[in-house]
């Protein structure tokens, strides 16, 4: 049983998160529905402290109508504590953030009213694909966007920039 769960669409970097914080090896590559089956890595964070973190497909537009794979693996997300709501706030395609993020919130709620109301944060990942001088305004812009009141982690989990930070936080949050 995981403690953390990650969710977001396809491409978020849900995989490479859980390769730079744990010893988890998920195939990761840019094309969507690389991750076909969960995956759990161990965060270790001491000699004795640490925390399982699960990684599940992709989730898509209409997942809970059954479109995609994320929809079957979503019950897996029901035995955590806390969800990792992954952002890709450079999409390759140019598509929006915040719509990307609407529809996993749609699809959430859609799938488990209780799921959907689980405490999740939002991971803003890939701030390093954006210009230096544009990273915070365009953070600032999505969270403002979507409305968001819970916390907020800016990170690029390809190069570990803001993890660390992160999962200190959810392991303090774990322990409480």
């Amino acid at each position: 049983m995981a403690d953390v769960g990650l969710l977001g669409l396809p491409n978020a970097g849900k995989s490479t998160l859980i390769r730079s914080v744990s010893a988890a090896k998920p195939k990761v590559a840019n094309y969507p529905f690389t991750t076909l089956v969960p995956n759990l890595g161990v965060v270790k964070l001491g000699m004795h402290e640490h925390f399982v973190m699960a990684d599940v497909p992709g989730l898509i537009e209409g997942a809970s109508d059954g479109a995609g794979l994320g929809l079957r693996f979503l019950k897996h997300l029901t035995r955590t504590r806390l969800l990792f709501h992954v952002v890709d706030v450079a999409p390759f395609d140019e598509s929006d953030p915040v719509e990307a993020a609407e529809a996993i919130i749609h699809e959430l709620g859609e799938f488990s009213p209780t799921l959907a109301e689980r405490p999740r944060w939002l991971v803003l990942n890939k701030l390093d694909l954006l210009p230096e001088d544009e990273r915070e305004a365009t953070a600032d812009e999505i969270v403002r966007r979507l409305g968001w009141e819970g916390p907020v982690f800016r990170i690029s989990a390809i190069s570990n920039v803001g993890t660390e930070a992160l999962v200190q936080a959810a392991h303090r949050w774990l322990t409480e």
